[in-house]
């Protein structure tokens, strides 16, 4: 097992906890946009985990959502969203996660998604396996494409920007037997890992919200790319999750869409 796993994984239990705790209070909300919000759940989560990976890890680099980054030249380098589903949380909605991810030289290592509401704790490790409190995860079976289940989120600029998913949905929502859009996209790629989706696409999102969920989704026996198959990088534009099985079929309706 990585070294950091085990301390990942309390850290992203701790911070789930704290925002669990704090759900039903009233919140104090920021606007970062139009639609785009921070509270100060978002703020405390992000200071139990910064301070945690700073006493134990003093020199690794750290890329979280609500603050600058830290660079200390490190090989090593945390990608946190101390809340994602922010706009759920704010709302009452129980339906948010921590995530936390460890790169090495570029590369993700381990991820861990904790959904403090279900208590549930998706860990994964490069070339360990991904696994859900313990039991091994695999992705779905699900192999024709109007049987599937699917998940998906639209971006913050889907007021301004005509590259805001709406093309994408309508075309899907044909195709398949139903789209869910919970609003947090680390959960909905550990779902994808455990098979309760069979597939996963959104665009515009940021390395916070797809390290760890991307990592468990390839360990669980699943696909990334991005929408039209070029591999995905943290800083890909759109990503594209899925059974493997379903992958092709996937694009084959993104591809529809575009010329719709």
């Amino acid at each position: 097992m990585n070294e950091y796993l085990p301390f990942a994984m309390a850290i992203a239990g701790e911070a789930g906890l704290l925002l669990k705790s704090k759900l039903n209070d009233r919140h104090t909300i920021d606007f970062k946009g139009e639609i785009d919000i921070v509270t100060e759940a978002d703020r405390m989560s992000e200071a139990l985990i910064l301070s945690a990976i700073r006493r134990q890890c003093p020199d690794h680099d750290i890329l979280s959502e609500e603050s600058s980054a830290t660079l200390n030249g490190s090989s090593y380098r945390w990608i946190i969203d101390p809340l994602d589903g922010t706009t759920n949380y704010a709302h009452g909605y129980p339906v948010f996660c921590v995530s936390i991810a460890l790169e090495r030289e570029g590369e993700v290592c381990l991820g861990v998604v904790f959904n403090p509401m279900l208590d549930e704790m998706f860990a994964a490790e490069k070339g360990g396996g991904a696994y859900l409190n313990g039991r091994r995860l695999a992705v779905s079976g699900t192999a024709i494409l109007s049987h599937s289940l699917l998940a998906t989120g639209f971006p913050y600029d889907i007021r301004e920007s005509k590259d805001n998913n709406i093309n994408y949905f309508v075309e899907m929502a044909r195709k398949v037997q139903a789209i869910r859009r919970a609003g947090s996209a680390a959960l909905d790629l550990a779902y994808v890992a455990a098979g309760r989706f069979d597939g996963f696409w959104e665009l515009k999102l940021s390395p916070w919200d797809t390290a760890a969920g991307g990592l468990l989704v390839r360990e669980a026996g699943g696909m990334i790319t991005d929408l039209f198959g070029s591999p995905f990088k943290l800083l890909s534009p759109h990503i594209l999750a899925s059974n493997g099985v379903l992958h092709e079929d996937m694009m084959a309706v993104f591809r529809q869409a575009e010329t719709a």
